[in-house]
């Protein structure tokens, strides 16, 4: 499972405060929760950013990555990045837009079985408690979103 560069729909004032909580970390249900909504439409807020972003069917944190590089909910300042080797940066990206774990060893380019390894070591540097949170930091960093697709597929990222 990719993100897609198509268009994306605007998001509505609720959909951006769900995307918003999202990317705060809260899982579906403490969403609920502190918004004072049911489970049932936090879900239907779900499925409706995944078909406005393209990426049905995917983790959070693809869909945070997917969120964020729309560019239609924005980031507050975050501690500066660490410095991150070329591997790591690829790891990261492979993170952000692959949901299956063979998919991100070969977006990665690191065998099958030492990708679990690889994500510890990187989610721990990156002093993330998650897949989620590192991929909202890799925002914040200014290593995933936008610019850098773009400077891939010019041949500038590799």
């Amino acid at each position: 499972m990719t993100t897609t560069t198509a268009p994306t729909t605007p998001l509505t004032p609720g959909e951006k405060r769900i995307a918003e909580h999202l990317i705060r970390g809260l899982a579906p249900a403490e969403i609920a929760a502190r918004a004072h909504l049911a489970p049932s439409t936090v879900k239907a807020y779900l499925r409706s950013l995944r078909t406005k972003l393209h990426c049905p069917r995917a983790a959070l944190h693809i869909l945070v990555h997917a969120i964020l590089s729309s560019g239609q909910v924005t980031l507050q300042a975050i501690h500066p990045a660490p410095a991150f080797s070329v591997d790591e940066i690829r790891l990261l990206r492979a993170l952000a837009e692959h949901q299956h774990w063979i998919d991100v060893a070969k977006a990665a380019r690191i065998a099958p079985r030492d990708v679990k390894t690889h994500i510890e070591a990187l989610v721990a540097r990156a002093g993330a408690n998650d897949i989620l949170r590192l991929v909202v930091l890799g925002h914040a960093w200014q290593l995933l979103g936008p610019a850098q697709a773009q400077a891939d597929t010019s041949g500038a990222g590799r």
